[in-house]
């Protein structure tokens, strides 16, 4: 049975729908971060207290399986979120979800706009994320190249955090064998940031997020050209996993 049917995987109200149920089963806080595009971006708060792990997905919208992985996940752990600090933004790029499309509605890629105080939506975010004390922060996409999952560790680690929830990951869709991938060396499909990225045009989610004081951000990759299910299940045993080791 599919975990999710594919003619609703770009469903954004479908999708705000299941974050909605969460939100009271887990006693989140709604927050709106900016109105885009026709379509509200959403953040989620839970109660609990100290410093916050921070999960994202939908940056992308032709990256599917990270947003729904991520609703999988919350769906399975009220219990976490009722008890722990966290900041969720399901879905950054709502427009983009809608239409299957890398870009928002402007055209843009948001993965290159983080670093701007005036972006409607990164300015909006940059005031969220800079105003916490973080643990974790999760940034999850996929990869239209992919091979299988694959993580970008940042935070001076060696790799070593990001080893248990690439495995778990890889039960349902392998690890990328590539040596080398988007311009980086990968190991066993881990990407250590030994410095900050020089050759983009704007800096992503992950890299402000460092910028900002989060002293591990795992970037995980699932491979979108893989079946739907497996993909959505590894994102949501990525998450399970790297919680359940770095946020007690």
């Amino acid at each position: 049975m599919s975990l999710l049917p594919h003619h609703r995987v770009h469903d954004v109200r479908a999708l705000s729908a299941g974050w909605n149920t969460v939100a009271r089963a887990a006693g989140l806080r709604r927050h709106l971060l900016a109105r885009t595009d026709g379509f509200e971006v959403v953040w989620y708060e839970s109660r609990g207290s100290g410093p916050a792990c921070y999960l994202s997905a939908g940056v992308h919208g032709d990256e599917p399986a990270a947003a729904w992985g991520l609703l999988a996940w919350a769906q399975a752990h009220t219990d976490w979120l009722r008890e722990r600090a966290a900041v969720i933004i399901p879905c950054l790029n709502p427009h983009g979800l809608s239409l299957n499309t890398r870009a928002d509605g402007r055209g843009l890629d948001l993965n290159r706009r983080f670093h701007l105080e005036d972006d409607a939506v990164c300015g909006p975010w940059r005031r969220v994320a800079g105003s916490r004390v973080w643990r974790l922060a999760l940034c999850l996409h996929e990869d239209y190249d992919g091979q299988g999952a694959y993580v970008y560790e940042l935070g001076g680690h060696r790799g070593r955090m990001a080893s248990a929830p690439l495995a778990a990951a890889a039960r349902h869709v392998g690890i990328d064998p590539r040596r080398r991938i988007d311009h980086s060396q990968a190991r066993d499909g881990i990407i250590r940031r030994r410095r900050m990225p020089t050759h983009l045009p704007g800096l992503p989610e992950a890299v402000v997020l460092h910028q900002l004081g989060c002293p591990l951000t795992l970037t995980f990759e699932s491979p979108s050209e893989f079946g739907l299910d497996p993909r959505v299940q590894a994102q949501s045993d990525f998450i399970a996993t790297a919680l359940a080791e770095f946020s007690a």
